[in-house]
């Protein structure tokens, strides 16, 4: 049996980055799935810290053009960062289980203190740069890869006080498949590395990992997964927060991460955007499981 590592779990039920009720019940249906169970059995030591509390507005305070319920995501933001702050000094693998994608303000603040130069591979069909002013929508779940680079609203950019996070250079974006204009100008403002469906049907997966691996390893001391289920294509992952067709499959997902998992590259990781109301049976949060177990080593021999 392979040596005993650490695991801290901590879910972050909330579904206030954007308008679409049902992401909050997201890490319920991880660990109804087995999450807690599966990890153990591949000989870690986990550690279920439970859900940081949400207290939802009764009513919106927002107005137009203003960003969604901005001071409970603030809030939230605060105390995931200092959880996944905890979990780094007691040298334990942070999983962060969503809720919304907007939690990885919160996660990538905690984890920054750590590391002097983060990397971050953004698995997701949204690039999630937009800022207050690109916003089609004003939901801070398309922000928080800007945010994490500095850019957008000065209260998320300072969260912890330190500001950017992460530099645009170490940023690899897969899978992206839905890109706002706001978005693909500071693509190219920021000279950020994205991967889209069109590179990966064209070039295949394991190029591109592969060169994710080669990439980041050679420019960062830790390297943060954020894993939005949406990714994935809808027939395999039918319950997230914004299904998008034409994604990535099920099996393609699974070699991404097992190949990750041998380079030993990944420090933390969170998986978000999980909808029950919109799933079948269960099934998004099936996969999401068997996807955290590629990423810790699961093999099928």
């Amino acid at each position: 049996m392979k040596q005993c590592k650490k695991v801290s779990v901590i879910g972050v039920p909330m579904d206030l980055g954007q308008k679409r009720r049902g992401v909050d019940m997201g890490p319920s249906a991880m660990r109804y799935a087995g999450l807690i169970e599966e990890i153990q059995s591949l000989g870690y030591e986990v550690k279920d810290h439970g859900d940081i509390p949400i207290h939802r507005p009764g009513t919106s305070d927002t107005k137009p053009g203003q960003l969604e319920n901005l001071p409970e995501v603030l809030n939230v933001s605060e105390e995931l960062r200092k959880k996944v702050k905890e979990m780094e000094a007691q040298q334990s693998f942070p999983l962060i289980l969503g809720g919304d994608h907007s939690i990885s303000i919160g996660s990538i603040a905690g984890l920054r203190e750590d590391y002097e130069n983060l990397g971050v591979i953004w698995y997701d069909a949204h690039p999630d740069l937009n800022t207050e002013e690109t916003s089609p929508s004003g939901n801070i779940h398309g922000m928080p890869l800007a945010v994490n680079i500095g850019v957008g609203h000065p209260s998320l950019t300072n969260l912890g006080g330190l500001a950017p996070k992460i530099k645009p250079e170490n940023v690899v974006i897969i899978g992206a498949r839905s890109i706002d204009e706001g978005e693909k100008e500071l693509i190219k403002e920021k000279g950020i590395n994205v991967y889209t469906m069109h590179d990966l049907d064209r070039r295949g997966m394991t190029r591109i990992i592969e060169e994710t691996i080669a990439y980041l390893a050679s420019r960062t001391d830790g390297v943060h997964l954020s894993f939005d289920l949406d990714s994935i294509d809808p027939v395999d992952a039918p319950g997230v927060g914004t299904p998008i067709l034409g994604g990535i499959s099920y099996r393609e997902s699974h070699l991404a991460l097992e190949m990750l998992a041998e380079s030993e590259l990944i420090t933390s990781a969170e998986f978000v955007e999980i909808n029950p109301i919109l799933d079948n049976k269960n099934q998004t949060a099936d996969v999401a499981v068997a996807l955290v177990t590629s990423l810790l080593g699961k093999k099928l021999l």
